[in-house]
């Protein structure tokens, strides 16, 4: 038994389609097993929310009169690319405001223009024959400019470690506040529910994957940064901490701040909650087996961030049954876990796509291209410079 994009397309188009999120297809499967399963269900949907630093946005600001080459730029304070063309920027998620420092930066410029508030535009110029303005300061609105553009370089990472501390002092990570001596663990993504645990090969995720982003459609665009296929895999497929990642990306404009919110994590700086939905067609019975994954067969390991030598400082492996009970086995004692990513509020996006495509709002891409096997991930070489 075999399906293909077309065949699931013509029955979302007919409201014939049956789509369940990536949770409801664990309990089909072991009522109804593989094979009736697979025959039975078109669609499951997978979906994130949690903190991916590695986002921002392309925006152009239409040419002023007498126009103006920016070669530097600022919206609210926040230092943005300049260098790409005359009233061209990218404003990264994780930039931080010169007046605000760590408390206000990239992520919430994206998020103000979405809402449709005002942001105040900066730009210096050296000045040139065709470009004769030096100076622009003026406020902008989301509706005033041409293009703005969410372009995600590493987003839905395919699995991560979890963290402690196994110091005697508070550390302040990109992973949460780790207290001293073991204190307690911090984990990221969803699980079970989590796009590229339920497709561990890739076999539907692709360029040209159409997918939930940020309260809009998006589209996969590259493999991310950082993106490793090469990395060790347990006997469901799913690496072991780390693995594959996304490039993504969307209009701002049909955008909502119910899906993408700034992170200010304390002392370590700004970063920008994205959520993500992906739909993964029920192509064959080995695709369904990918999707009926438990949270109890995808393990990931915890490390110790008091250490960041570049040494090994893996603490122990743990399936994510035990990280999302509330506590886990840490050198003889229980130490309570939390997550960095809302599991809520990714349950909530598979439902939501889920409800897109029942209705027939969205049916599926195939991709244009698949990503590389045996891509390993490189470290920085350090040499030394005379």
């Amino acid at each position: 038994m075999a399906k293909t994009y077309r065949e699931i397309n013509e029955k979302i188009a007919s409201g014939k389609a049956v789509v369940v999120d990536a949770e409801e297809i664990i309990d089909i499967v072991k009522d109804e097993g593989l094979e009736a399963a697979a025959k039975r269900v078109d669609v499951v949907t997978t979906a994130t929310f949690g903190c991916m630093c590695s986002s921002g946005a392309f925006l152009n600001f239409g040419h002023a009169a007498p126009p103006i080459r920016m070669s530097e730029i600022m919206l609210n304070k926040v230092p943005c690319m300049g260098g790409l063309a005359a009233v061209d920027t990218y404003i990264g998620a994780t930039s931080e405001s010169e007046d605000r420092g760590w408390e206000y930066g990239g992520a919430h410029v994206i998020c103000d223009l979405i809402d449709g508030k005002s942001v105040l535009l900066e730009a210096r110029s050296p000045g040139t024959d065709c470009y004769p303005t030096k100076e622009i300061k003026t406020y902008i609105r989301l509706d005033d400019i041409n293009e703005a553009y969410l372009y995600n370089p590493r987003n839905a990472y395919q699995n991560y470690a979890a963290a402690t501390n196994s110091s005697d002092r508070r550390l302040y990570t990109y992973m949460g506040i780790l207290q001293p001596r073991y204190g307690n663990v911090t984990y990221a993504t969803s699980g079970q529910l989590s796009p590229l645990m339920n497709d561990p090969k890739m076999r539907t995720i692709g360029m040209g994957t159409k997918i939930f982003l940020a309260g809009a459609q998006g589209y996969v665009t590259w493999y991310g940064t950082q993106f490793n296929s090469a990395k060790p895999a347990s006997a469901n497929g799913i690496p072991i901490g780390g693995g594959r990642t996304i490039a993504v990306a969307g209009d701002m404009r049909a955008m909502s701040t119910d899906f993408i919110r700034p992170g200010v994590l304390e002392k370590y700086g700004v970063s920008m909650f994205v959520g993500i939905g992906i739909p993964i067609p029920v192509l064959d019975v080995e695709m369904l087996k990918c999707l009926a994954v438990e949270d109890k067969d995808i393990w990931t390991v915890l490390e110790d961030y008091s250490d960041r030598s570049g040494a090994d400082a893996t603490i122990r492996k743990v399936n994510y049954a035990e990280l999302k009970s509330g506590s886990i086995m840490v050198n003889d004692r229980m130490v309570r876990t939390s997550p960095t990513t809302s599991l809520m509020k990714s349950k909530e996006i598979a439902q939501i796509l889920k409800e897109w495509i029942s209705s027939g709002e969205f049916t599926l891409t195939e991709p244009v291209m698949s990503f590389p096997e045996n891509h390993a991930l490189k470290s920085l070489k350090i040499r030394k410079v005379k």
